[in-house]
């Protein structure tokens, strides 16, 4: 885990590096900001198009020889575009083009090398993983992009990607190397001996693309991650463009204002994942509940009368938005069973992507009609009266229940708080049979709860 944990440190400031002369170039090239925004829509384009079937293939194909393999031809992409810049012939066509071949890598690139480091480690360090993550991701974002200042401004673009490219390769010689926990991959205790429900039985390696987006809309608590981790994404989590706008303008900060700004954002957030780590089990319910807070600190930092007051409160919005991130990433990573979530991944990926894509143009609109401060204050009410009216829906037919025992037909039986059809179901069977909160279907007494 430490190995991986510093190749991957290594590439993603790499990738940094890489991002920050791709937007240089496309500005040195065409002196538009348009065509530079549209360079990363052609890097995404493919994880909206294409994830469902990259899940399939991390499924269908070894994880360390698709995670490996990966690795290396992202790294041939930035040799190959290291070589034109340095010629003299990259064009911005050829680099839209590079720029999707290199997203539609990542479609199968992230879900392998996401699941691969789990691998190493037993399932309940599985949330301590994703956390040690992020922190290895935010200190590559700041490393890299510091970097590449330095590397641009003495050896050019070109150095950076070449930079990159050989990030790439250090993870791909890691990777061998690489040794699994032995009790990776497998289904929590409690969950042995009965498929989950909406889970295809494991009939073996990833039977294709369909299989997991059925067993993602068949999971209720999955799409409920989804539809909180969109609308926060959308209105809660463009602090770059939101918290710019309300510094510089009705705060009347200048720049390094705003640089204060993220710094204090950027040390929240590695904060935050370290707090993360301490996650056990972590649920959508929990998700919910820092989603709504982060909402409130978001509200109460759209009404901030000063820049000090904006300061207090942007620490705790990047803790909040760190622990949220790993404890949704630990509940989609470990929900499904382990033969389908490559796929599920590629089901997010493909949704993340499309929110992704279409979140930055509505907050604009919102901001260009309401302000920063109307755009963060009606954001947070958004955010938090969408996750109260889903959790009040979802808890309105369990109070209507009746938390009752029903007598069975046979002496000894007892079913608790049955439905008719498993009360029926229950009756047929000559062992005790009982329904409790967490259970799939009637079951024999000692059966285990499934999550």
């Amino acid at each position: 885990m430490r190995w991986w944990s510093a190749a991957n440190l290594v590439s993603n400031a790499g990738t940094w590096m890489q991002l920050t002369a791709q937007n240089l170039l496309v500005l040195h090239l065409t002196g538009s900001a348009a065509t530079t925004g549209l360079s990363l829509s052609a890097q995404a384009a493919p994880g909206l198009l294409l994830g469902l079937a990259g899940g399939a293939a991390v499924d269908r194909w070894p994880r360390r020889l698709t995670a490996t393999a990966s690795q290396a031809l992202l790294a041939l992409v930035g040799f190959v575009t290291a070589g034109l810049v340095v010629t003299d012939r990259l064009t911005v066509p050829v680099l839209m083009v590079l720029a999707a071949v290199t997203g539609l890598i990542a479609t199968v690139d992230g879900p392998a090398c996401a699941l691969l480091g789990n691998d190493l480690v037993p399932p309940q360090d599985v949330p301590s993983s994703i956390a040690l993550g992020s922190v290895v991701s935010g200190a590559g974002r700041v490393g890299g992009t510091a970097l590449a200042g330095v590397v641009i401004s003495w050896w050019g673009p070109a150095a950076a990607y070449a930079a990159n490219a050989v990030s790439f390769l250090a993870v791909a010689a890691v990777i061998p190397f690489l040794r699994p926990h032995p009790a990776a991959g497998q289904e929590r205790p409690a969950a042995a001996g009965r498929p989950r429900r909406g889970s295809p039985a494991p009939s073996g390696r990833g039977s294709g693309a369909r299989d997991g987006l059925g067993f993602f809309l068949g999971r209720p608590r999955l799409v409920a991650l989804a539809g909180i981790t969109a609308i926060n994404s959308v209105f809660g989590r463009n602090y770059g463009l939101t918290l710019a706008v309300l510094v510089t303008g009705p705060l009347g900060g200048a720049a390094g204002a705003f640089g204060t700004v993220s710094t204090v954002l950027a040390v929240g957030g590695v904060a935050g994942a370290v707090l993360a780590g301490r996650l056990r089990s972590p649920s959508v319910r929990l998700v919910g509940a820092l989603a709504v807070s982060g909402a409130l600190l978001q509200i109460a930092a759209g009404l901030s009368p000063s820049l000090w007051v904006l300061l207090l409160l942007v620490a705790p919005m990047a803790v909040v938005e760190s622990v949220s991130d790993t404890a949704g990433t630990t509940v989609l990573q470990t929900d499904p069973p382990p033969h389908l979530r490559g796929r599920v991944l590629g089901v997010w990926r493909s949704a993340s992507t499309g929110w992704s894509l279409v979140g930055p143009p509505l907050l604009g609109l919102l901001m260009q009609t309401a302000g920063a401060r109307g755009a963060l204050v009606i954001g947070g009410v958004l955010i938090a009266g969408a996750i109260g009216a889903g959790t009040l829906r979802r808890e309105r037919p369990a109070r209507r229940a009746p938390a009752r025992a029903t007598a069975a037909p046979n002496p000894g039986r007892v079913v608790l708080g049955a439905r008719p059809a498993r009360r029926r179901a229950a009756a047929a069977h000559p062992t005790v049979a009982c329904t409790l909160p967490g259970h799939d279907e009637p079951c024999a007494a000692g059966c285990a709860p499934v999550a």
